[in-house]
């Protein structure tokens, strides 16, 4: 019998080994790399997730968490001396996408360089950033939905915001409406999941924004289910524990309003159709509307952004559908009390918090961060977008964003929820 436990482990692991053998040759395509070899030289190491106590009668997935660990951890070695970070090669002339002036005006590009200098307190605001994260999720006097479930808890589809690569040993929640078009860029040519003639892009400029957006592009989460079955939670707690993990967040109102101006000023049939359309009939009694957005454009038939926010405080829009991605609540995306976020950016700060993240990945020599959004005052927004929206509405507005705002260290906006 004693001889006998140890010859069912190591059958067990054999067996386990060769079924991710055999799924690694399958999925050997595209984003589903599964780089085992990873040399990574993380910021720090989290502290190792909560675990039972050992026992006799050691279970079957126990097992498999373990040897997805060790062999995980063979590549993602500390200050591995083997790591070369190699010059890249001359970069062509970017392709930079075709705006027109609306679109520029709206979207508020900036092609221009800038000059991401190191602030000499940047490693102590990083620090602090998440030290305030970490203290309100541990805060029982402070109540969001969804703050208590755990990690296990959370559904396979709410984890498609969760790209990762295995070549570098990064996950990064995006957040749509802070800069998630050019960090997903940086993810595609990070990961080489994406190839342009036969080779990957190398610069991230260069990608189609119709490519970044395919969810067909990019290794999330949710995906793991079909690829990796039973094994797929297991091991994206193995990458959660061992990966340098990110996300970018902006200040609660501005994203709304960024999200309001990219989706309802511009002509977007998708939007039209699921949004727009419900909401005027809904919130300005109109009965009769245009099929296409074009047609509604040049009848003068808009969504005002008084509609968008009765839209959002009305009960029953999550009735139908949760939220869309690009006014869904940040703590809703990315989980930041269920994963422990190595690096929190802020869009307020881009260009400093991006610079330092590369360097961070140990990436910086080998791409640059896409030139960023034009700053904008964040108060001077609320101000101007808020004016006409009654007091009542924007005191519920902040309780429906109120996580946001305290979990990521923004003041709450007493000007506008105050006579």
């Amino acid at each position: 019998m004693v001889k006998a436990r140890p010859c069912r482990l190591w059958l067990a692991l054999g067996s386990v080994f060769m079924i991710l053998l055999i799924i690694v040759y399958w999925d050997n395509v595209g984003t589903a790399h599964f780089y085992l070899h990873t040399s990574l030289s993380r910021p720090h190491l989290p502290e190792p997730l909560p675990t039972a106590q050992p026992q006799e009668g050691k279970d079957f997935t126990s097992d498999v968490d373990e040897f997805l660990d060790k062999l995980l951890s063979s590549g993602l070695t500390q200050n591995d001396p083997s790591r070369k970070q190699t010059e890249p090669p001359p970069r062509p002339a970017s392709n930079k996408p075709a705006l027109s002036n609306m679109e520029e005006n709206v979207r508020g590009y900036d092609w221009s360089p800038h000059d991401a200098k190191q602030r000499p307190d940047q490693d102590r605001l990083q620090a602090e950033r998440r030290r305030v994260l970490r203290d309100f999720c541990a805060n029982s006097s402070f109540v969001f939905p969804t703050k208590e479930r755990s990690f296990d808890d959370i559904p396979n589809y709410e984890l498609n915001h969760l790209i990762v690569d295995d070549r570098h040993g990064v996950i990064y929640c995006y957040v749509p409406k802070v800069a998630c078009t050019n960090w997903k860029r940086v993810m595609i040519v990070l990961s080489e999941s994406l190839l342009d003639q036969g080779a990957p892009y190398q610069d991230p400029l260069d990608i189609p924004r119709e490519h970044v957006h395919n969810s067909s592009t990019h290794l999330t989460f949710n995906k793991f289910w079909r690829r990796y079955g039973k094994f797929s939670r297991h091991l994206m707690k193995v990458k959660l524990k061992k990966y340098t993990k990110f996300l970018f967040v902006r200040d609660p109102f501005v994203r709304l309003i960024s999200a309001f101006r990219s989706k309802f000023e511009l002509e977007n049939d998708e939007f039209y159709r699921k949004f727009a359309m419900p909401m005027l009939k809904m919130y300005s009694n109109l009965t009769s509307l245009p099929t296409s957005v074009s047609q509604a454009f040049s009848a003068g038939l808009k969504v005002s952004f008084t509609n968008f926010i009765q839209y959002l405080l009305d009960p029953r829009t999550e009735r139908l559908a949760p939220f869309n991605e690009h006014w869904r609540q940040v703590y809703r995306l990315c989980h930041p009390c269920q994963i422990d976020y190595d690096f929190v950016g802020k869009l307020e700060t881009l260009d400093q918090d991006a610079a330092q993240l590369l360097r961070l990945l140990q990436v910086d020599r080998l791409l640059h961060f896409p030139p960023s959004y034009r700053n904008r005052t964040a108060s001077s927004w609320e101000e101007d977008w808020f004016a006409r929206i009654p007091l009542a509405w924007r005191q519920q507005l902040y309780k429906l964003y109120e996580a946001d705002f305290v979990l990521f260290g923004y003041p709450k906006p007493e000007n506008l929820l105050q006579d």
